[in-house]
């Protein structure tokens, strides 16, 4: 039985970029503007919406810039994991959040998953299939042949029921994970290596014991990895408000 809407957010806002260059070599990913807005804005106003009081946001790259830039934010409240000594990666990075995080499960989001939303907020759709006694995580899934910037395989096959299988090598798999997800933080976490990994090694943990679903998001989902995706996204946003 669900308990209520997180209240509590994990965003990934710690990584290099590189495929982001040249415009990150003097401003950090989360940073970049899409729509005049950074890209760690909109992953926050969207948890700001859903109900999210609190967002740990871990840092490493350029770490000041941001930093300041989140001083000013009020919804949700911001703490900062500081991974400025050692990049923790994506799963090491929620394990040296966790103390920050609580017990109870929480939304994990990339700083740069950027969507537009469909007839009903994602958030709600995703928290609304959300059932902790089935489930260690729930993934954001886009359609992969309808993910504006994504030129991938795919990255899961989904049955009736929502439960995920990984993409096998040399497949072409019909869904996305778009960076967003809720999940478990006893279950996912329990057992975690030390150090930095990736968050794919418990992601496919969970999926053996048959604890990882999907939802099918509406809307629009951006996959804004390159400068060419990000103008890419701000045609698209020009052209859904018209």
């Amino acid at each position: 039985m669900n308990r209520g809407q997180p209240k509590t957010a994990m965003v990934l806002a710690a990584g290099l970029g590189k495929r982001m260059r040249p415009l990150t070599a003097t401003l950090p990913k989360p940073l970049v503007k899409v729509g005049g807005r950074a890209l760690v804005d909109h992953a926050l106003d969207r948890l700001a919406d859903a109900g999210v009081e609190t967002a740990i946001v871990n840092v490493h790259y350029l770490a000041d810039r941001v930093i300041d830039h989140l001083k000013a934010r009020r919804r949700p409240r911001v703490l900062i994991s500081d991974e400025r000594a050692q990049l923790m990666e994506t799963g090491g990075g929620v394990v040296k959040a966790l103390p920050l995080l609580g017990e109870e499960p929480f939304y994990l989001i990339n700083s740069d998953s950027f969507w537009i939303e469909g007839p009903r907020p994602n958030l709600a759709t995703l928290f609304a299939a959300w059932q902790s006694a089935a489930m260690d995580a729930l993934l954001m899934l886009a359609p992969a042949t309808a993910a504006v910037g994504y030129e991938g395989a795919g990255d899961f096959f989904m049955d009736t029921s929502g439960r995920l299988a990984p993409r096998p090598e040399r497949q072409v798999a019909p869904f996305v994970y778009t960076g967003v997800a809720i999940v478990n933080p006893s279950a996912m976490f329990a057992d975690a290596p030390e150090g930095p990994f990736s968050l794919n090694i418990l992601i496919d943990r969970v999926s053996e014991a048959g604890r990882l679903f999907g939802v099918r998001m509406d809307g629009m989902w951006f996959h804004v990895g390159t400068p060419a995706a990000v103008d890419e996204a701000e045609r698209a946003l020009v052209s859904s408000a018209a």
